[in-house]
């Protein structure tokens, strides 16, 4: 593609209003900005009034009032960190869904591990055990020792196969020999 000097491209003056209109599209843009901003932010924090919604789903008067805060704290250039540090200064901790980690906090965010764990330490304890117990009443068999009437019960549901269902041949040979 060659370029040859000529153009198509017709020139006209700029209208004034044209200018106002760009400086506007600007400032809906900051606008949502700061709002997308705004309710961000205020979905992270908790109403101090009534507990379990945020401030963007709360009607209360401080929830109000927060939301007016943080946008204002917004327009006023502070970045999400600083907003969220002075709502933690001036409110506590609690007003943060998604409180941080330290030594305070420590039990609450690693009791769910915690009881995992033990949870499983119980069921693998139980496990053992009841293998111990098997191994045991076997060589108690094996030496002579008479079983207790539980012990009996439980090494035949122990041994005992289950049934196979009805009309099926009870081996895969059978099977095979379409006896």
């Amino acid at each position: 593609m060659e370029f040859s000097g000529e153009s198509n491209v017709i020139l006209r003056p700029i209208n004034p209003s044209e200018l106002k209109m760009e400086g506007e599209d600007e400032e809906v843009k900051k606008r949502r900005m700061v709002d997308a901003r705004a309710r961000n932010i205020s979905h992270n924090v908790r109403c101090t009034e009534c507990g379990s919604q945020s401030i963007e789903d709360s009607q209360a008067d401080i929830a109000i009032l927060l939301r007016k805060l943080i946008r204002d704290e917004i327009q006023s250039g502070k970045t999400d960190k600083e907003i969220y540090k002075k709502l933690e200064d001036d409110y506590g901790e609690t007003v943060l869904y998604a409180p941080k980690f330290d030594m305070q906090t420590a039990a609450l965010w690693l009791s769910p591990l915690l009881l995992a764990g033990a949870a499983a330490g119980v069921w693998a304890y139980n496990k053992h055990r009841q293998r111990t117990n098997v191994h045991i009443m076997a060589l108690n068999l094996v030496r002579g020792v008479p079983l207790t009437p539980k012990e009996k019960e439980t090494m035949l549901d122990l041994l005992t196969p289950p049934p196979s269902p009805r009309g099926a041949p009870s081996s895969w040979w059978k099977r095979w020999l379409g006896q």
